[in-house]
């Protein structure tokens, strides 16, 4: 299955999908607000820290995994049903929406997809907004999990010495130690390369081509035959990385617990620097 929907393609045929607004941006509580101001038509809101993860923790980082029972509840209440199609959407080019297309492919739902481009691509289309909530049919959809692969933070650290590569996901400056404003230490995973997810995007918020995409992860040093983790805060921006790399040809494990796990556990190392 594609990982992406452009706009043009789903315009007209809103009302053959399931359509998730995902509108979450860390620091910002407003996204319900947002949604209700102007939204896809028939799109259901989706909040992130309740619905897309289980309670923080210092254990299990600050977004853990829902299990799947969890989720399966949460997907029928947007509406999702056995064999519906998937669309998942927000306004910072998938960064947010993404978690929303890797947890539902984890659990086992194959039609899920990220619009590419989000918000502004599909106004950029003709596409109109509606305001005011939506409140779905619930579906039935049965999910299993493991349809995704993961990693644990011990897996994750092991890559980089078993000739494999593991990609942080956040920001350059995170990633280097300069600035931590979440997190309680600041700095990396010994081994762990930097790859910051907004680079996967071209200047008009959408992905950039498989072939863009395939060449910047080559630099990285990663092949098609590569084992590759990706981690970022939080394991949420660390999914949209998944999808890039997807789009590129290669699997690639999330890492849930992330920096938000590891930072918290005093017996870890941390590397800073570039």
């Amino acid at each position: 299955m594609s990982v992406l929907t452009a706009a043009a393609e789903l315009l007209g045929r809103t009302g053959d999908v399931v359509l998730l607004d995902v509108r979450w941006a860390l620091g910002r509580s407003d996204g319900r607000d947002r949604y209700l101001a102007g939204h896809l038509p028939g799109a259901v809101y989706v909040d992130l820290p309740t619905e897309l993860a289980e309670g923080a923790s210092p254990t299990a980082g600050r977004h853990p995994l829902p299990s799947v029972q969890a989720l399966q509840s949460a997907a029928r209440r947007w509406g999702i049903s056995t064999g519906s199609r998937v669309v998942v959407y927000d306004a910072t080019g998938g960064l947010a929406a993404a978690r929303a297309w890797w947890l539902l492919r984890w659990g086992g739902l194959p039609d899920v997809t990220v619009l590419d481009g989000g918000l502004d691509a599909w106004t950029a289309a003709g596409g109109e907004l509606v305001e005011g909530d939506v409140v779905p049919q619930p579906g039935d959809v049965v999910l299993t999990g493991g349809g995704m692969p993961v990693l644990t933070a011990d897996e994750a650290a092991a890559l980089p010495t078993a000739g494999g590569v593991l990609l942080d996901a956040r920001a350059g400056e995170r990633y280097r130690g300069e600035v931590e404003p979440v997190d309680p230490r600041a700095g990396h995973v010994p081994g762990a390369v930097s790859a910051p997810t907004t680079e996967n995007l071209d200047r008009s918020g959408r992905f950039a081509t498989a072939a863009v995409l395939t060449e910047r992860f080559a630099a990285l040093g990663v092949r098609p035959e590569t084992a590759v983790g990706v981690y970022c805060g939080s394991g949420v921006t660390a999914a949209h990385e998944v999808a890039a790399l997807a789009e590129a040809g290669i699997e690639a494990a999330l890492w849930p617990g992330s920096w938000s796990e590891w930072s918290n556990d005093p017996d870890r190392p941390v590397a800073t620097g570039p």
